[in-house]
């Protein structure tokens, strides 16, 4: 995502009693006045009591209110009524009221060694048990520690709040509380998170570098016109046999659609929990061996038809590769499996649960029903709907088959992960976890009753983008998520980190707040909308030690200097690029970077090096007409950042004047000094503290076009650009044992560390 600026308004993390015009008595009638036009401070401090700014900081740097129909269509979207000065008044009330409704709170989560009171809410003078039920089966009886007798009437009955102790050396892990009181009970989770993230062991104490790839670019002779997961293995295999590489970081591996077409943008998926069967390679599933000869005769003259593809250099064809896929599976799934490999697609199946058979419910009617059929829209909605229960039935056998790609997704990709390891790799995979899925897809369709309806996130305007960015994506709702003890975000962090030995957070800063534009309005009328980072950050720093895993944020912008400090508390890696590294305008001394972090020298939301140098960035937002100055302006700006930043590397004895061209014509951007250059620049992330090192495939190879320019759809080919050399011509993953670019490169690299 692109870098945007963060509002440093301070998060309220408890309900407030003051709304700016005195003190709010909950247990009396107020007398409310007319709503005026504008927010009114109660509608203003109800937001604010839900987590909603009402202002932020614009690009100039002045500051903005939120207007008051954005505050109610936000306050509608998390269920709050605002409409009206009454609703106003209740919902205020009820902030307070609500803890005291209910016996336990819907989920505790606690960093480890940390003792805590658990707050329960109960009759006045009514006896109250609480228990704890550990993960191992083991049960814990919590006494009362101390009783609040300040009371609230709730419907007519006293109620007291008594504060049980939770002990401090409970082991990580997701355990169950238990309360009961005058024959009601009540039970909420309670997650034990690390205070930090430890390392894996291979990583402690050592630096690692690895490669940054798009993976559906990056095809070999055997591909079928996409990368694929056996593409992966070899990547892997050659990066850290041959030359050293610790892991290898790649674009979300996430499930489209079931059937072309398909969206391109890996950051929009339509399941954060499932993976995307275009990236199985075909001819490593086991029961090919078994085909029919006519079967086989079939899929192999697939397969040539396909492989042509590889050597295309312009543009991907995702819709073609996935058809010609589904047509090869399809056949292959009725090749009848043995008694070992049904045990374990039962087993497969079994673990997956009900999170995979909505899944596959819903692969199966999509197939059926167009997107904008009647049925998909019919209230209530998901896959306990009289809709989907009354078709689940019928589609059984494409419910099993779409189940059973997903199993092929997890074996090929343990697989890749073992391939990684054996080859020396230090991690192995990284996984990328986009911000969000698409609003009509799989996660929001089995998700909806913990995602927030009516809006979609984006980011507000700033430099690069005045008009802000709507990315199209229903956000988790916090309250939701909270009141079902956060089981889908855990279950979606289990199956990513299931096969890795890392996971980058796209946007990680959305774990503490999110843009949330209403629908229908522009990015310019959102606000943001906080959640409760302890628990989500706590409880990916959970997931990612049990899987042995690192962390790496994406935390790139401007945003409040405590969230980053927090990250690093709490072990998460964060990101620097360097042309983004800069203290007062001047580039980043490299012994001044993080420790605790991945250092690259771009991204893949900018041209690749090459590119870069060159001022392609410019030259393609101009054509779009996307600058955001005028181009001559925006030329010299980009000249200056880069030279100051070739300076430093000039500075550090690793340029010479000779080489560094900058923004030269084509011809020269394609000579060894431009290689030297982007060597350079890579030995200059070297020369950082840095744990981690990317090194971006396509600089590895002298690729120059752009992966994706953020502000387009279908204005530039996005995510569908195929890795090329210097000369346009493919390079494949068989390529890379003697490309040279590749190997001078590393060479640069190990000749710093």
């Amino acid at each position: 995502m692109n870098p945007v600026p963060r509002n440093d308004v301070p998060r309220n993390d408890v309900p407030r009693n003051d709304a700016g015009v005195g003190e709010l008595n909950v247990d009396e009638p107020l007398i409310v006045a007319h709503e005026p036009a504008a927010p009114s401070e109660d509608l203003l401090a109800l937001a604010r009591d839900h987590g909603v700014d009402t202002w932020f900081w614009g690009d100039a740097g002045a500051q903005i209110q939120v207007s008051r129909i954005t505050l109610l269509a936000v306050l509608d979207a998390l269920g709050v009524a605002a409409a009206t000065a009454a609703d106003v008044a209740n919902s205020r009330r009820d902030v307070v009221l609500a803890p005291w409704r209910r016996l336990l709170p819907p989920v505790v989560v606690l960093q480890h060694g940390a003792a805590a009171g658990l707050p329960v809410h109960a009759r006045q003078g009514a006896s109250v048990a609480v228990w704890l039920i550990c993960e191992d089966g083991s049960r814990r009886d919590l006494p009362q520690q101390d009783e609040w007798w300040d009371t609230h009437n709730i419907d007519g009955v006293t109620v007291s709040r008594r504060i049980f102790g939770i002990p401090s050396d409970l082991p990580l892990g997701w355990h169950m509380l238990h309360a009961e009181t005058a024959g009601s009970v009540a039970s909420a989770s309670l997650v034990i998170t690390p205070r930090h993230l430890d390392n894996p062991p291979a990583l402690d104490g050592r630096r690692a570098w690895g490669l940054m790839a798009q993976l559906y670019s990056v095809r070999s002779s055997r591909s079928w016109g996409i990368g694929d997961f056996a593409d992966l293995a070899d990547l892997a295999a050659i990066g850290g046999a041959q030359y050293g590489a610790g892991f290898v970081l790649v674009n979300p591996l996430h499930a489209a659609a079931p059937a072309p077409p398909v969206e391109p943008s890996p950051y929009l998926p339509t399941s954060r929990r499932f993976f995307h069967p275009i990236y199985l390679r075909i001819e490593d599933v086991p029961e090919y061996d078994y085909l029919p000869a006519d079967d086989r005769a079939q899929i192999e003259s697939l397969a040539q038809r396909m492989y042509a593809a590889n050597s295309d250099p312009d543009r991907l064809d995702r819709d073609a590769t996935y058809g010609a896929k589904l047509e090869a599976l399809a056949l292959i799934h009725a090749v009848p499996r043995r008694a070992a490999r049904e045990q374990q697609f039962a087993a497969f199946r079994a673990r997956g649960g009900e999170a995979l058979e909505d899944f596959a419910l819903w692969c199966a009617l999509t197939e059926k029903f167009e997107p904008d059929a009647p049925e998909w829209d019919v209230q209530p909605s998901g896959p306990r709907s009289v809709f989907a229960l009354g078709q689940k039935a019928a589609l059984a056998d494409r419910i099993e088959f779409h189940s059973w790609l997903q199993w092929l997704c997890d074996d090929q990709l343990e697989s890749a992960q073992c391939s990684a390891l054996k080859a020396g790799m230090s991690l192995g995979i990284v996984h990328d976890l986009p911000v969000g899925v698409q609003a009509r897809g799989a996660d929001a369709w089995t998700l909806h009753d913990v995602l927030a309806a009516g809006v979609t996130v984006g980011a507000p305007p700033d430099m690069f983008n005045n008009q802000g960015q709507n990315w199209s994506q229903p956000p988790w709702h916090p309250g939701h998520l909270a009141e079902t003890g956060y089981a889908a975000y855990r279950d979606m962090l289990r199956s990513v980190l299931r096969h890795a030995g890392g996971i980058r957070v796209d946007h990680v800063l959305g774990l503490f707040r999110l843009w949330w534009i209403p629908a229908g309005a522009s990015p310019t009328q959102g606000t943001y909308v906080h959640y409760d980072h302890e628990a989500l950050i706590g409880i990916l720093a959970l997931e990612a030690q049990r899987a042995g895993a690192i962390v790496v944020g994406e935390d790139l912008g401007v945003f409040e200097p405590w969230v980053r400090d927090y990250l690093v508390e709490r072990g998460i890696f964060g990101t620097s690029i360097l042309w983004f590294e800069r203290y007062n305008g001047v580039p980043l001394a490299p012994e001044l970077y993080r420790q605790q972090c991945l250092t690259s020298v771009n991204t893949h939301d900018l041209p690749p090096t090459t590119g870069y140098l060159a001022g392609d960035h410019v030259t393609l937002r101009e054509s779009l007409g996307i600058l955001g100055r005028p181009v001559a302006e925006e030329r010299a700006l980009d000249a200056a950042e880069q030279g100051a930043v070739l300076q430093l590397a000039r500075e550090r004895g690793l340029l010479t004047d000779a080489v560094a061209p900058v923004q030269k014509t084509a011809e020269v951007q394609t000579t060894a000094e431009v290689q030297k250059t982007v060597e350079a620049l890579y030995a200059l992330t070297a020369l950082t503290p840095s744990s981690l090192l990317g090194v971006a495939l396509v600089d590895a190879v002298g690729e120059r076009r752009t992966q994706n320019q953020p502000g387009t759809v279908d204005e530039y080919p996005n995510w569908r650009v195929p890795l090329a050399g210097p000369d346009g011509r493919p390079v494949l993953v068989d390529d890379l044992p003697t490309n040279e670019r590749f190997a001078a490169l590393v060479r640069a690299i190990d000749g710093i560390r």
